[in-house]
């Protein structure tokens, strides 16, 4: 086995990998399904060695052993840096004769556009926002957390309402029926009794995961706590695309903004109706839509983008990856 394929295509994010092989017309000969990318966790290496399992599988169900080019888009490539050591990292494993490397964000950006032209935000475990234009030109945030100035995501969701939840149980702060319905979730009757649990990690650390949808129910339930929390994270979308569409010289151009990830892609009614209404304010050319296709298309259109590829190339992939 020794042909070589025109494209791999990657998205690796937090929870699962997704790979492509593609041919230079836009034909998909194979995809395979991997595990999580986290190279914070686990380390550069180990982590390129997860992606390695499905880029084997993937390569071999197409019958080719490498590609000319990858396009990888990948989750915690947050800074320029990170970018460079990941490309030299997939570069050293010969899956490709080239390698670009681009935060996952883009991927969920370019699966939702004809043309590489918009801005994406993504909420999802965190949040994250990019924008590009044809010419090459793109917009990007540091997206690693407070420290880069970020608010929100699930995860950011979840301890915000426990903190409000705590301090309206013991009086510090305003009463909310987060009090009880954040502990109701897990069984338990008190808020102290979720930070006990919490705390001796009788519930794991990660479940708090499940407390975002919580928030949202108490928030649809009319609690004015759980309200301004979902109010602040459709403030804080706004303005990172806001903040791209200027960078890109796009606030007065129709320019599609793709919202992205579980939190807004559930289309929780008041935070996607907000967005919406503050967009139409600040950015009323902005066209706000949400992002139903899979992002390793994404990763699909930008490799061929690269390479120069007839718009057919792009419709073939695209329509494999939407029917």
């Amino acid at each position: 086995m020794g042909l070589t394929a025109n494209l791999l295509a990657v998205d690796a994010g937090n929870s699962k990998t997704d790979v492509a092989v593609v041919a230079a017309d836009g034909e998909v000969l194979a995809t395979a399904r991997g595990g999580a990318f986290r190279p914070p966790a686990v380390g550069v290496e180990r982590a390129v060695d997860a992606l390695g399992e499905a880029v084997t599988r993937a390569f071999a169900a197409a019958g080719v052993s490498s590609a000319e080019h990858v396009s990888a888009c990948l989750a915690n490539a947050d800074l320029p840096v990170e970018e460079e050591q990941l490309a030299a990292a997939l570069l050293a494993r010969g899956w490709g004769a080239g390698v670009e490397v681009r935060n996952d964000t883009f991927a969920v950006l370019r699966a939702g556009v004809d043309e590489p032209l918009g801005v994406a935000v993504v909420c999802g475990a965190g949040v994250n926002c990019v924008g590009m234009r044809p010419d090459g030109r793109t917009a990007r945030f540091p997206a690693i957390g407070r420290l880069s100035g970020d608010w929100g995501g699930g995860w950011g969701l979840a301890e915000e309402a426990l903190w409000h939840a705590a301090r309206a149980e013991d009086g510090r702060g305003r009463p909310s029926e987060l009090a009880r319905t954040l502990p109701a979730h897990f069984g338990l009757g008190s808020m102290y009794a979720l930070i006990e649990a919490l705390h001796l990690r009788h519930i794991e650390p990660v479940r708090r995961h499940e407390l975002t949808p919580v928030l949202f129910a108490t928030a649809a339930g009319g609690d004015p706590l759980a309200r301004a929390v979902v109010d602040r994270q459709a403030d804080e979308v706004v303005a990172m695309a806001t903040v791209a569409l200027t960078r890109l010289d796009l606030l007065a151009v129709q320019t599609p903004v793709l919202l992205g990830g579980s939190v807004l892609a559930a289309r929780h009614p008041r935070l996607d109706d907000r967005i919406r209404e503050l967009l139409a304010d600040v950015a009323p050319k902005a066209v706000p839509r949400v992002v139903t296709a899979r992002p390793v298309l994404g990763a699909v259109l930008l490799g061929l983008d690269r390479a120069g590829a007839a718009p057919e190339a792009h419709a073939r992939a695209r329509e494999h990856f939407t029917v």
